[in-house]
């Protein structure tokens, strides 16, 4: 087979295009950062960015579910922490409510700082995050109570005392809110009863014996009782609250696994790639200096 002068020229001409492509893209992937700019560059590599950044996207959801668990939970925790201290003063005035010592203005006194206590319980049990009331179950756009002196709400207490649920990773749920309808009802009830005796003009003696308070203060059976449910649905929602934070931690540890390996697989390797572009302009240069003596002179280079 004859190779003539024209097949030398078109090769090299070929060769030295591909020479230049290639510097092309060393050179984009140093103005870019990235491996590569069109998908049809490296479809691999493409399809893999593509799963990282669906990976990166949800963690990015998850995260704001976790914010938003955080402040259901934290408020939760606040409101239940204020309960208690109400609980707390409300055992103080019965315990100096029965003593005979007081008079029954002293009493009536005593029972009007019971009756705001009773309604700030009602707020309490009224929280709201937002627009939405943290210890009406499912109801979360009504109220537990509607008013200060009404029983709760029927619609909640009848069939909305269930737990509300956010994804806070990949098929992990977790509840969020904590449903106080029997919880506050205790506590309304027996504040009820408080104020009810208190409102009789019942004796010192009267009320303790009617609450079953104990020498000395030490016990109130159905105060003690309401108050460490109270205690109990507080440590729950601190358990939640401490799964919440080991959630959140994973998050950004995946995050940050996921962000590493979509910056392997789609950042620029700069010293590998300036040596290789370094490679290839050699490798340019020589094919020029190789393709000039190739080229058959032509009567132009006799005539100069």
């Amino acid at each position: 087979m004859r190779v003539t002068q024209s097949m030398l020229s078109s090769n090299m001409l070929r060769n030295l295009n591909t020479s230049y492509n290639k510097m092309s893209k060393y050179q984009n992937m140093l103005d870019s950062g990235r491996k590569i700019t069109r998908p049809s560059e490296d479809p691999v590599v493409a399809v893999k960015g593509m799963g990282y950044r669906i990976d990166l996207d949800k963690n990015e959801q998850y995260q704001r579910n976790i914010r938003e668990a955080h402040t259901w939970l934290d408020t939760t925790d606040e409101a239940l922490d204020q309960a208690g201290s109400a609980l707390k003063r409300v055992k103080e005035l019965i315990v100096q409510a029965a003593n005979d010592t007081n008079t029954t203005d002293d009493r009536q006194k005593i029972n009007a700082e019971m009756q705001q206590l009773k309604e700030q319980l009602r707020d309490v049990a009224n929280t709201r995050v937002g627009e939405n009331y943290i210890f009406s179950g499912t109801h979360t756009n009504e109220p537990l109570y509607t008013d200060k002196t009404g029983p709760q709400n029927p619609a909640i207490t009848t069939g909305g005392q269930k737990a509300i649920e956010i994804n806070v990773f990949d098929g992990i749920p977790m509840n969020i809110n904590t449903p106080g309808g029997d919880l506050f009802k205790d506590i309304d009830d027996f504040m009820g009863q408080v104020t009810t005796l208190l409102q009789s003009g019942a004796t010192g003696t009267e009320i303790g014996n009617t609450l079953g308070l104990t020498s000395g203060g030490g016990t109130i059976p159905g105060l003690d009782a309401v108050y460490e449910s109270t205690l109990t649905v507080r440590a729950d929602v601190g358990a939640r609250q401490n799964r919440v934070e080991m959630m959140e931690n994973r998050l950004d540890l995946q995050e940050v696994n996921v962000t590493k390996q979509l910056s392997v697989n789609e950042d620029t390797d700069y010293a590998k790639t300036i040596t290789e572009m370094i490679t290839q302009e050699s490798i340019h240069q020589a094919s020029l200096s190789v393709g000039a003596k190739i080229i058959q002179q032509t009567l132009v280079d006799f005539i100069r």
